[in-house]
Formats: structure tokens, C-alpha cells, sequence
């Protein structure tokens, strides 16, 4: 039996905090890191977060709820978001891509929870649709994070020194 609407007001009120957690993560990243792919990357994915959480607003006003009421995580610190600050703070961009990643994995089980649940048709539509974004978010962002790791762990380039002998030796 489908769930009572206040128990889906609550589960989509969980959901906005989550898009709330992706949409200031993804801005604060997008400020924060020098790489151009990354920063587009971050930069590029905010409005469609930004429309997902419009979206579930909207429903939780459909369903006769308050989206400003937060469900089961009052208070709490998002826990995927939770050392972004840590990271920016460091300027470490490869830590930064790490947290984008966890927090886009812990998303990514907030929907997975969600869709468990018994859920009406409409607003499972919904769900439906907006982890299947979430999922892409964290491809992109696990793909940037194993271009970050690939590039650090790549040996830079040497050059041997001249000497007047290499200078007059033809290439080989």
C-alpha cells in the first residue's frame, strides 16, 4: 500500500536537503578548483540540480506539505558533504574531486532509499528520473577523479641537460 502523504512529504523533504547539500557543494568546488574540466564540470551540473529541487518543492506543495519542514536529517550535517570545507580550506583539488565524489555517492543512496519505499506512481516518476541525473553527476565525477589521480601520479617530463656535445649531435 502506498505511503501516507505526510511520510512521502517527509522522504521528499530528505531529497531537498540533498539537492540543498549537492547544489552548495558543487558551487563551492566550482569556486575553489583551478582546473578549467573541473570547474565546468561542477559549474555545469548546478542548474540541473537547482530544477530537481524546484521539482520536489513543488511536489511536497502537491501533496499538501511543507518543503521548508526538513525530513529525517534536522539539523544534521550532509555526511557526504561533510569535508569539502576541509579540502577547499587545503586547496587540494584532487581532495576536493574526492568529496564531490562522496557526496554525490551519498545522494546517489539517499534516491536509492527513496525508490524503496512504496511510493506514489507520480512522485516516484520523479525520483525515477531525477537519480537517474544523480548517477550521471557521479560518473562525471568519478571520471574526473581518475583524470586528477592519472595526472598526479604522472611523471613529469624531463629533459636531459645539454651539453656542447648533445648540442651538436643530430636528433635521434
Amino acid at each position: 500500500m502506498p505511503l501516507k502523504n505526510p511520510e512521502v512529504v517527509s522522504i521528499l523533504n530528505e531529497l531537498i536537503e540533498t539537492c540543498e547539500n549537492g547544489i552548495q557543494g558543487f558551487k563551492t568546488a566550482s569556486e575553489s578548483v583551478e582546473n578549467p574540466s573541473a570547474k565546468a564540470l561542477f559549474a555545469s551540473r548546478l542548474p540541473n540540480i537547482v530544477r530537481g529541487e524546484s521539482e520536489l518543492k513543488a511536489e511536497v506543495r502537491r501533496l499538501g506539505g511543507d518543503p521548508d519542514q526538513r525530513g529525517t536529517i534536522v539539523g544534521a550535517i550532509h555526511r557526504g558533504w561533510i569535508d569539502l570545507k576541509a579540502a577547499v580550506t587545503g586547496k587540494n583539488e584532487e581532495a576536493i574531486v574526492m568529496e564531490c565524489e562522496r557526496g554525490e555517492e551519498h545522494a546517489a543512496h539517499v534516491y536509492e532509499d527513496a525508490l524503496q519505499k512504496d511510493l506514489p506512481l507520480d512522485t516516484r516518476a520523479i525520483i525515477e528520473r531525477q537519480y537517474r541525473g544523480v548517477v550521471e553527476n557521479l560518473e562525471r565525477v568519478r571520471a574526473l577523479s581518475k583524470d586528477s589521480s592519472a595526472e598526479a601520479t604522472r611523471p613529469a617530463a624531463t629533459t636531459a641537460p645539454r651539453t656542447p656535445e648533445s648540442e651538436s649531435r643530430p636528433p635521434a
